[in-house]
């Protein structure tokens, strides 16, 4: 199976190698200037996994063509519409587009441009960041991506793909409840980005404040009431498991989105907190901290928009 993976940043750039050096058939398709960095220096990880480097398969939109397997779509919220525009003629009729974004907004975007058929769902787990030479630094052990027919059927195309997954060096497994996964994923993040951006902290900085933890729990119990009102009510097993997540004194887990704050990067606030913000609007579902914390991210996207150029489609 032919891969197309759009963009080589932390994500993409992580997932794609690790299937490249795998012996996939991958090929990425770059912005110029971070295809001259990888001409010149390689794709590079450093991670608790293994170190890697690669003289990775490039594309550009010009040698493009409709035959892709997998098209894997990890690049930012706020840079997706723009990056359809590159890979749309890498789109065939049998193509499975794959989405690792955050939130729920891009599955809407991408229907509305290729139909229903093509979109999976999907569900990355990693932490990792870009340094400032290129390299893909992953910042944990955690590595997984989930993928699934949105409507809960178990298809060949996903079992291939489920297939192609396996013995690629990371955690990976098909979901017949992947909108599930999906809407679970996007209250963690919001509450994790939120609560950490909200609060200039990580969550033991935070917890160790009067009222810190409480404050997290409470943006938990909002967002999964969104996801409720939605018809995706967090499970048991889930809420046990991010509660203390958001809780343990001393801990350093921050989100990416307070990562970016802190390196004066855009933050995909609207697709993770405004897009939640307005379904909860809409449902009449009480917000109040939410509310806040996107609030305060748009003044800060805003200021951070103005003062430097638009972001590449690609990355």
């Amino acid at each position: 199976m032919r891969i197309l993976v759009v963009g080589a940043g932390a994500t993409g750039g992580y997932f794609g190698a690790r299937l490249a050096q795998a012996g996939r058939d991958v090929t990425f398709l770059v912005r110029p200037a971070r295809a001259e960095q990888l001409r010149t220096d390689g794709l590079q990880i450093v991670s608790p996994h293994g170190d890697l480097r690669l003289e990775p398969r490039l594309v550009d939109t010009a040698q493009l063509f409709p035959e892709y397997d997998v098209v894997l779509l990890a690049v930012k919220a706020f840079a997706l519409e723009a990056a359809l525009d590159d890979v749309a003629p890498a789109v065939g009729p049998a193509t499975m587009v794959l989405p690792f974004l955050n939130g729920m907004r891009h599955i809407d975007v991408l229907t509305a441009r290729f139909g229903e058929r093509p979109i999976l769902g999907g569900v990355c787990l990693v932490a990792t960041t870009l340094d400032t030479l290129g390299r893909i630094l992953q910042l944990g052990d955690m590595q997984q991506l989930v993928y699934g027919e949105r409507d809960g059927t178990a298809s060949p195309r996903v079992a291939a793909l489920d297939g192609l997954m396996q013995g690629a060096g990371f955690a990976a497994r098909s979901s017949p409840q992947i909108m599930q996964e999906m809407w679970e994923k996007w209250v963690m993040l919001a509450t994790l980005g939120g609560i950490t951006c909200l609060l200039r902290g990580n969550v033991g900085e935070i917890e160790a404040a009067p009222g810190g933890a409480d404050l997290a729990l409470t943006l938990l119990a909002e967002c999964g009431a969104v996801a409720t009102a939605a018809g995706y009510p967090p499970r048991a097993e889930f809420l046990q498991r991010v509660r203390p997540m958001l809780t343990q004194p001393g801990s350093p887990l921050a989100s990416s989105m307070y990562r970016d704050l802190q390196q004066g990067r855009r933050v995909e606030a609207d697709q993770i907190l405004g897009d939640l913000a307005g379904r909860a609007r809409a449902f009449a579902v009480p917000t109040p901290i939410l509310a806040a914390a996107f609030t305060n991210l748009c003044v800060y996207d805003t200021r951070t928009a103005d003062a430097k150029p638009a972001p590449h489609a690609v990355a």
